[in-house]
């Protein structure tokens, strides 16, 4: 009954149980982690095909478009060359392009002024309307620009657009055509997108431009949907996954129509695209189910077969246990279980001649305990012996006797290792005549049992040497009748000291407790001999710092003597640093000639040629003059002139110096200031505009305190920007930093059209900086040494908000 209980336990909390749910887990695991991997690898492929597939188809319909918005621009400029001169030319060119393009729904011609003065569409013809388009983005872009793409508008939900095209030649207008976008859909036919994917077009804004049988509403609003907002977001990633028009789930693909600011969206349901991930998750469900019925069979199957075995096993260990070694365990498996039955039979069979040998080890182990007090007693009076002396004669025949004694050898040799000669000297002998010659007093290292030993630091034995390779000093020992050797090498750190021989006449092998008690006789003749070598060298020593000490008098006086070497040194450094502050206070006063970027440039670099070296940079120059000035010097004192020019020149140079710019030169009343050379800036266009700002306020307080002193003065400034040839100028006494080009002839042109506190700019300064100012068109100007008017603008005044920006960004730029 009882061992019917225990098995009933063992197959419920035993190995029975272990063993089926480790098979049945191990199954389960490998099923689940293999299906999970594929899933995820399958899932992985699948998006990624998918997305791929329809970024190509976003690409594909985005260049298409772009190239239909480019063939109509080219169509559209053919009616604006200068061979239509008349008004009734360009109606009949008008007519037939809309005959000719059926995208086109109407277009109007804009003169110079940005007047209308003919609109042709499909159902009349007007002209002479004169409406003012002026400030109408179509026409200030296609005049700033050349070609102009108004942002897309919806008539009872058809989308348009405008291109505006500016004429050939000065002043000649613009034209402008309204666009039917309707066209687009056709480029989003369900052929191409396939049976479940749909397309559709979003302008800037997110509205939906065109789409296909699928698709959303045209005109319908999409930017708050992510993929959508993530396609228009400048510098955003398009999304892999968004939400369609309905709050379905999708995936989706984008491509910009750079151009128009379009984004063309391809997007599939994830429902349908991921169908192939579910099916294959129910077929790994069925696989992890089938596997777990067949672990749970054979698991438990196999356990069954090793309740028997495993039972009998328990049983013959728990009389083991018990004291009972004459019990075998019967077991037949062929297996592993019937070789641990076979060990624990083995085991049974060792203890009992273990309890028979018992008595006679505990003998022999009190023998070996009487040998060990012995060796003690001897190592004992070795130690003391290496301890109370420092004598070799003295201390090694003590070690040799003892180690004869101990060993139970014939002879002990002690020999001592010559490194200049490279040879064991014999220095101590017992068992033999020390004063009897033979070729065992001196042996050479060379392929010797010594230098070997010596060499891995180990003992050596050889047993028999009747029987050992042909090595030098083997006849010698056998014609003197000993049969086995032990070499003990003598080394420590510091290298090789000799060597320790042990000589038996008998052969046989030494016992490894005799070898390291050999081993410790070495030790105790290594540190003898390292004592003795270390006193002598003591000595030595005590004879070498005597010498040192006459050495280093006389080191005493030749140090005194680079003393006086050092004083001359110090003479020669003081004229050296002299010479190096009369070079700067000379830098010094070369800024005051010189611009200080200039200035600074020569005074930090070992090469200031290399520095000032022609080049070509874009530059923005700013040319400044004081109105009346000619008139104000010949009919005033001189010294007045000078007061005056003091007080400009000190307010302007302030401000040069704020807004980091390069003053070029002085001529009187002039001042020529550069930007972006020799110190770039990103934004010197607009360093330049805003010190004209504020040297003009700054200066018209001036000019009133002058008018109270009777002076008539007005303040003027030109700016331009283009490109100039930068570097050195002058002869080799006197060089200047300076710009030459077209530009700096703009800006003195610019210059002298100015009125009194007035900025005129050019047309490129001004579309740099036409969102930070207030301005003010002027008449084109026909200046010296241009071919072809020039087109300006006066700056009014600086805006509030950026001049804060400006401020900022020079302070990051000095900072």
């Amino acid at each position: 009954m009882a061992g019917e209980k225990g098995k009933i336990r063992f197959l419920r909390e035993g190995l029975f149980a272990k063993y089926v749910v480790s098979l049945v887990g191990l199954v389960v695991f490998v099923l689940a982690v293999n299906g999970a991997m594929e899933t995820w690898i399958s899932y992985r492929a699948t998006t990624t095909t998918l997305t791929d597939g329809l970024e190509d188809k976003a690409q594909a319909v985005s260049r298409r478009m772009e190239q239909s918005i480019s063939e109509l621009e080219r169509q559209i400029s053919w009616v604006t060359t200068a061979s239509r001169d008349t008004l009734e030319k360009r109606r009949a060119d008008y007519t037939q392009l809309l005959q000719q393009v059926a995208v086109v729904s109407q277009l109007f011609q804009l003169n110079g002024d940005g007047r209308e003065v003919l609109r042709v569409s499909r159902q009349s013809t007007t002209t002479g309307s004169n409406a003012d388009l002026a400030r109408d983005i179509r026409f200030t872009d296609a005049v700033a620009r050349g070609v102009s793409y108004a942002p897309a508008w919806f008539t009872d939900q058809t989308p348009y657009m405008s291109i505006s095209v500016a004429h050939s030649g000065f002043n000649a207008g613009v034209t402008v055509a309204e666009i039917d976008l309707s066209f687009l859909s056709d480029f989003l036919s369900d052929s191409q997108l396939g049976k479940a994917a749909f397309g559709y077009v979003v302008d800037a804004r997110g509205r939906v431009l065109a789409a296909s049988s699928k698709g959303p509403d045209v005109g319908k609003d999409l930017s708050k949907l992510p993929q959508v907002a993530a396609a228009i977001a400048p510098g955003r990633e398009p999304d892999t996954f968004g939400t369609d028009f309905n709050g379905h789930s999708v995936l989706t693909a984008a491509s910009t129509v750079p151009k128009l600011g379009w984004s063309v969206l391809f997007e599939q349901p994830t429902a349908q695209a991921l169908t192939p991930i579910r099916d294959q998750l129910v077929r790994i469900a069925l696989l992890i189910g089938v596997g777990l019925m067949v672990a749970i069979l054979a698991g438990t199957l196999l356990a069954r077969r090793m309740i028997i075995p495993i039972t009998a096993l328990r049983n013959g260990a728990h009389k083991l246990g018990e004291g009972d070694f004459s019990h075998r365990i019967d077991v037949h498996t062929s297996d592993e279980l019937e070789e641990l039955a076979g060990q624990f039979n083995r085991m049974a069979g060792q203890l009992q001649e273990t309890y028979t040998d018992l008595e006679t080890k505990v003998e022999e182990r009190t023998r070996d305990l009487a040998q060990s007090n012995n060796e003690l007693k001897v190592l004992e009076e070795v130690g003391r012996a290496v301890a109370a002396s420092l004598d070799l004669n003295a201390v090694l025949p003590t070690i040799a006797a003892r180690a004869l004694e101990i060993s139970h050898a014939d002879a002990v040799l002690i020999y001592d290792y010559d490194a200049e000669t490279r040879r064991f000297n014999m220095i101590e002998a017992g068992g033999i005549d020390k004063s009897a010659d033979g070729a065992h007093l001196s042996i050479d290292e060379t392929e010797t049992v010594l230098s070997y030993a010596a060499r891995t630091g180990e003992p050596i034995a050889v047993p028999d040497l009747d029987h050992a390779a042909e090595r030098p000093l083997r006849d010698v020992a056998i014609n003197a009748g000993f049969h086995s050797v032990l070499v003990v090498p003598l080394v420590d750190q510091q290298g090789t000291l000799g060597a320790l021989v042990v000589l038996r006449r008998s052969s046989g092998a030494f016992e490894g407790s005799l070898t390291g008690l050999m081993r410790t006789f070495a030790n105790q003749a290594v540190l003898a001999m390292r004592n003795a070598r270390l006193f002598t060298e003591v000595d030595h020593k005590s004879h070498a710092l005597e010498t040192a000490n006459e050495t280093v008098r006389a080191q005493a006086d030749k140090l005194t003597q680079q003393t006086e070497q050092l004083k001359d040194w110090n003479k020669s450094l003081e004229e050296r640093v002299e010479t190096q502050l009369g070079e700067i206070e000379r830098i010094r006063k070369l800024e005051r000639f010189l611009a200080p970027q200039v200035a600074q440039l020569i005074a930090s670099s070992d090469s200031p040629e290399g520095l000032l070296t022609s080049q070509r940079r874009e530059v923005t120059v700013v040319f400044c003059d004081l109105r009346g000035f000619t008139a104000f010097t010949e009919a005033t004192e001189p010294e007045e002139a000078m007061n005056v020019l003091r007080e400009y020149h000190a307010a302007l140079g302030k401000l040069i110096f704020k807004y980091e710019g390069t003053l070029d030169k002085y001529a009187g009343d002039g001042v020529m200031i550069l930007f972006n050379a020799p110190i770039q800036f990103e934004d010197h266009t607009q360093r330049a505009v805003k010190m004209a700002v504020e040297m003009r306020d700054t200066i018209g307080p001036l000019t009133e305190r002058w008018r109270n002193r009777g002076h008539s003065l007005g303040f003027g400034i030109g700016i331009a920007l283009g490109y100039a040839t930068l570097g050195q100028v002058g002869f080799e006494q006197r060089l200047e930093y300076a710009a030459i080009g077209s530009v700096t002839n703009l800006a003195s042109r610019l210059c002298s059209e100015a009125k009194a506190d007035q900025i005129v700019v050019s047309r490129r300064v001004y579309g740099i900086v036409e969102h930070s100012v207030e301005a003010r068109a002027l008449d084109d100007l026909q200046l010296k040494g241009f071919n072809h008017p020039v087109l300006a603008m006066e700056i009014l005044s600086w805006r509030e908000g950026e001049e804060n920006a400006v401020d900022a960004t020079a302070a990051r730029a000095s900072g």
